[in-house]
């Protein structure tokens, strides 16, 4: 089994994300030098596979109206990480924080950035654990 580390990680996810796994609603807005734009939910379960821990997601507010819901993860140790939220520059707040249990099998929705992004950040680290 290899040795994860949460810096490794880190530098590995930074490197993976594209456009071509940015969010589709998101991926007009993304840009190299916001890379993390649109990549909340797939980055969250891909640090669920390896540290497990809880799904959390809340609403993007901007100027008291929504746009949208940003994912991160609370880690085994009650400790929360959110690997995606520098993304945030235009004073978004997220608010309403609420743990949600991961469905079972492919996310219809993004079930192939989901896929693509493992397959880069397990180019950088060595094969990724099986989703849980």
């Amino acid at each position: 089994m290899t040795p994860w580390n949460l810096l490794d990680l880190d530098r590995a996810l930074r490197k993976s994300w594209q456009d071509d796994t940015c969010s589709p609603d998101d991926r007009p807005e993304w840009r190299p030098d916001n890379p993390a734009w649109g990549h909340c939910d797939i980055t969250a379960l891909i640090v669920q596979d390896v540290f497990g821990g809880d799904l959390v997601v809340g609403e993007v507010r901007l100027d008291g109206e929504q746009h949208g819901f940003h994912w991160w993860n609370r880690l085994p140790s009650g400790v929360e990480l959110d690997l995606t939220r520098e993304q945030f520059r235009r004073g978004q707040t997220v608010e309403g924080a609420r743990v949600v249990v991961r469905p079972p099998g492919p996310a219809p929705r993004r079930w192939e950035e989901y896929l693509l992004l493992r397959e880069r950040v397990g180019a950088h680290l060595g094969a990724l654990p099986e989703p849980r």
